[in-house]
């Protein structure tokens, strides 16, 4: 029987065309569009436009400084807000939509959108854009990440995805560049261009996206066996009536059998499958990329550089722009360790990481008339994205897709995505208001969160999935009894498992059911 293919592509290169088409047009949207607007608040044309959040001109008084603070905050995060209500969208129609239409309809809306804001002549106009631009790629941000990961194959799912780390940092550097370059233009093009260039990915998102195969597991949730087996074989370059091709149909109707069908109340309900506990894990995961800090320097980066380290505004933007450049540059590290290192090691490596970054930054950014103590904080500005980008930027999306059961995916993935952005929306509210009123102790609160809280959830709750099967996770709860056991079972686990030619993780079950039963 013949090798099903798509666009004449199947195996390792249907992947690789996955990745390339879609994928990383949707994660330079992501990068671009989560640091656009920061660097366009302290333009001319900008602040001449909407005056009614100006923080930056001479002329303004602190007291109109204050008043206008939380007034920019908001309109900056009211994307944020919109991207919010679009991946809770996806909880009432993301599975029956399928991944791939979801995707395309948040690329027609996030343009819309983006057309709203770069034809602004009044501040209304200019967040309705914004909120609707939110809106839809709020839906692609919740469905992307399934979408990838149910089409990765177990050993390299982890690379695939944490590619899109490297691809968001290569968003938020190109709108950096953009900006600094527009910031060399008079009149209202040095804003419009940047807001409107992010309709080039959406569109191209939009034109791929039906090229490719939809998610053969949410195919085999649908029914739709001969489908998903199609796609199985296309992906794995082998005939469809291959024997490993029915094996893994087999396991994922199992696993759904095991989970059950799913419904959006039962993820805060433990059961069998421990839901609820999974929930909380995956909303964790993506609330912590958020409140490690990386909101109050991405967003407010070249505001940082001008107000604490007393650069002015070109220097400002060229150091904003290196940041994110840098941060593209690291990007790598994260993806080439992630299936030798594991999950967990490297999100604590983070969170230890981005602590002491903040704390030094705080202390640094004290002393602005320190030229070593200036340096320090730039230093230390880079170094935070290291950290970030290697243990929190693309790693937050893959754990928490890996971590949810297939019956219950799409809620668990959007209520995490909504952690993201109800958190990403509190960081870039709040910040204008915290960088005014207390000032570098601002980041203080940044280390705190990363010692204190980031930290120890991981290394309490968050068992290890590097290398398992998306159906090998599910064993992991169906065998933990409270929040704390997922840990351990993941390690008793791995400790009876052998390594595939894939890379991936194979748990010898007969030897797993054996301890247990000897161990009762």
């Amino acid at each position: 029987m013949d090798r099903p293919s798509y666009c004449g592509l199947r195996g390792r290169s249907l992947n690789a065309a996955l990745i390339w088409a879609v994928i990383m047009p949707t994660y330079l949207l992501f990068g671009y569009y989560n640091g656009v607007a920061g660097g366009l608040i302290d333009l001319p044309a900008w602040t001449a436009r909407f005056p009614e959040i100006d923080t930056s001109s001479a002329h303004l008084s602190p007291a109109q400084k204050s008043h206008n603070s939380p007034i920019q905050g908001t309109v900056v995060a009211v994307y944020t807000l919109g991207a919010l209500f679009g991946a809770l969208s996806c909880i009432l129609f993301g599975d029956k939509l399928g991944r791939k239409r979801t995707i395309m309809l948040g690329a027609v809306v996030t343009c819309i959108g983006s057309i709203l804001q770069s034809s602004s002549y009044g501040l209304a106009q200019l967040v309705v854009g914004r909120f609707i631009t939110g809106l839809g790629f709020g839906a692609i941000s919740a469905t992307a990440p399934n979408w990838q990961t149910e089409c990765s194959r177990a050993g390299h799912r982890g690379f695939v995805v944490m590619l899109e780390g490297l691809f968001i940092s290569g968003g938020l550097a190109i709108q950096a560049w953009v900006n600094l370059g527009m910031s060399h233009t008079t009149g209202d093009v040095s804003w419009r261009f940047p807001l409107a260039l992010a309709c080039f990915f959406a569109i191209i998102i939009f034109f791929s996206m039906p090229l490719w195969p939809e998610s053969p597991r949410w195919l085999i949730k649908k029914g739709r066996i001969e489908e998903a087996r199609h796609v199985l074989a296309a992906f794995d370059d082998v005939p469809i009536d291959d024997p490993a091709i029915a094996q893994e149909v087999q396991e994922i109707e199992t696993s759904l059998q095991e989970t059950g069908k799913g419904k959006f109340r039962d993820i805060f309900r433990n059961g069998p499958g421990r839901f609820a506990n999974r929930a909380f894990i995956a909303a964790a995961a993506q609330c912590f990329q958020q409140m490690s800090g990386i909101n109050a320097l991405g967003y407010y980066q070249t505001t940082i550089f001008r107000t604490f380290l007393g650069f002015d505004a070109d220097l400002a933007r060229i150091l904003a722009a290196t940041v994110f450049t840098w941060q593209t540059l690291c990007a790598p590290i994260g993806a080439f360790t992630i299936e030798r290192v594991g999950r967990r090691k490297l999100m604590i490596f983070g969170a230890i990481g981005m602590g002491l970054c903040m704390a030094i930054l705080s202390g640094a950014t004290s002393h602005p008339a320190n030229h070593e103590a200036v340096h320090a904080a730039i230093a230390f500005v880079y170094l935070f994205s290291l950290f970030f980008v290697t243990g929190y930027l693309g790693l937050a999306f893959l754990y928490s897709s890996e971590i949810a059961p297939l019956s219950v995916r799409t809620p668990i993935t959007a209520l995490s995505t909504t952690s993201t952005w109800t958190f990403n929306f509190l960081v870039v509210e709040v910040s204008p208001t915290g960088f005014d009123s207390i000032k570098y102790k601002y980041f203080i609160v940044y280390a705190v969160i990363n010692w204190f809280l980031i930290l120890p959830t991981v290394y309490f709750f968050f068992p290890e999935t590097q290398g398992l099967h998306l159906e090998s996770v599910d064993r992991i709860f169906l065998d933990s009894k409270n929040i704390l056991q997922p840990v351990q079972v993941a390690k008793k686990l791995r400790a009876h498992s052998t390594v595939g030619a894939e890379g991936d993780i194979q748990i010898n079950e007969k030897q797993v059911d054996e301890k247990t039963e000897n161990a009762e």
